[in-house]
């Protein structure tokens, strides 16, 4: 059985096969289908409640690619966007233009300061964070010290800590090593497949491989996550034994990145052989470009936005809440 998920979606190409003949099979070249930011920014506008547009959000690590891309998101929905961004200390200084907006960004030693002056201004601020691996548990101690709500995008850091963090402090935020909406459907899916049916690929094999942009500076939170779930379904596998793949040249003739997408994409494979070799499973979603993250960053600072105003439970809450609210744009 295999199906792809409808250009007309606009999101990322996936794929799913069970076969029953010997051998396992290699990497699919399936071009991933790319999100149009005309067309989301479009609905994003018209969708979001009007009970929670225009408030602003604090886009951190507009320096990079993914920080930026989730600011212009920002402004085509309708939100504010905070003239200043955290970045690191070389690029502390200058100016990143986004749309009509030119954000400031501010080095480490500049970001207690920052953050005051920006609630000082903007007492209602949703924090976006896109920055660096190493800056996750710096950035979340700070976060919590000011009460802050925030939506927190970056992979990487010491996880465990960041969530006791986070916790403690007893803050509105929502943590998820993946953004993009589809995908974190997916997700859910292997999460209830592997609660309710525990052990059911005991003895397979599995292979991963995962391949980003070579900027990407480690293994990605949604191929751990998935990982996982294979793990609660019997299959014994070990995160070091993830190929990584971040060569460019591997990208484009094993992987089929299309060339203009080198620089941003995920591609994720997931290959399970029976102990007999007579059954494999595949499980693929290919994403190139980087609108399917933004989007979904932005749903996610829309719902934390309604939960401040509905007064909710604070707490931590993860892109699966997000889904089930019910109002993805």
């Amino acid at each position: 059985m295999a199906s792809l998920i409808s250009p007309s979606t606009g999101t990322a190409s996936s794929f799913f096969r069970t076969s029953s003949t010997r051998g396992s099979q290699r990497w699919r070249k399936t071009r991933g289908i790319v999100m149009s930011n005309a067309t989301a920014s479009t609905e994003s506008l018209a969708l979001i409640p009007k009970t929670t547009a225009l408030f602003p959000v604090m886009v951190n690590g507009c320096a990079g690619k993914m920080g930026k891309a989730v600011a212009e998101a920002a402004v085509s929905a309708g939100l504010q966007l905070v003239p200043s961004s955290f970045s690191g200390p070389s690029e502390a200084g200058q100016l990143i233009h986004v749309k009509n907006t030119d954000v400031v960004l501010h080095g480490p030693s500049e970001k207690g300061d920052v953050l005051s002056s920006v609630l000082d201004k903007h007492p209602n601020v949703i924090i976006i964070d896109f920055t660096v691996p190493d800056a996750v548990n710096p950035n979340t101690d700070l976060y919590c010290k000011f009460g802050v709500p925030f939506v927190m995008g970056t992979t990487g850091g010491n996880r465990e800590l960041m969530y006791k963090t986070a916790e403690e402090a007893n803050v509105y935020a929502v943590i998820s090593p993946q953004m993009g909406k589809q995908v974190v459907a997916f997700l859910a899916a292997m999460e209830i497949m592997a609660e309710q049916f525990p052990g059911a690929f005991s003895g397979y094999s599995l292979q991963v491989m995962e391949s980003h942009q070579s900027t990407k500076l480690d293994t990605s939170g949604t191929a751990k996550a998935i990982i996982a779930c294979f793990n609660k379904l019997g299959v014994s596998f070990d995160l070091d034994e993830i190929q990584l793949i971040r060569d460019p040249r591997k990208q484009l003739e094993v992987v089929g990145v299309p060339e203009e997408h080198l620089s941003g994409h995920a591609f994720h494979l997931y290959h399970l052989t029976s102990p007999d070799n007579t059954v494999s499973f595949e499980f693929q979603h290919n994403v190139c470009g980087r609108s399917i993250y933004a989007e979904g960053a932005i749903d996610a600072a829309v719902f934390l936005a309604k939960k401040i105003q509905e007064k909710a439970e604070k707490k931590i809450y993860n892109m699966i809440d997000v889904l089930r609210e019910g109002n993805m744009r």
